[in-house]
């Protein structure tokens, strides 16, 4: 996915705009969706606009906080099969 980049307050080189995407990916571990920047001068003010991180639904089974059911044991897994959902 690119960035995209919104500058305000005067024209960047390329060169500058690809610094403050690493400098993102480095700091927050993945890459903005936007980059908003604000030139002042010999100054800049930075803000990052990310996608939202991916919801996992998390359930209660067993007695266990889990959103799969891919690392329980043959036993967790059979109780898992075998219980009864309450409908209200």
């Amino acid at each position: 996915m690119a960035c995209e980049f919104h500058v305000t307050g005067g024209p960047l080189p390329q060169e500058e705009l690809d610094a403050y995407l690493a400098r993102a990916r480095e700091k927050f571990g993945r890459a903005p969706r936007r980059i908003d920047i604000l030139v002042e001068g010999e100054e800049v003010a930075l803000d990052y606009t990310f996608d939202a991180p991916p919801f996992e639904r998390i359930r209660r089974i067993t007695g266990y906080l889990v959103g799969t059911l891919d690392r329980f044991n043959n036993g967790k897994r059979a109780e898992e099969h075998d219980r009864v959902a309450h409908h209200l």
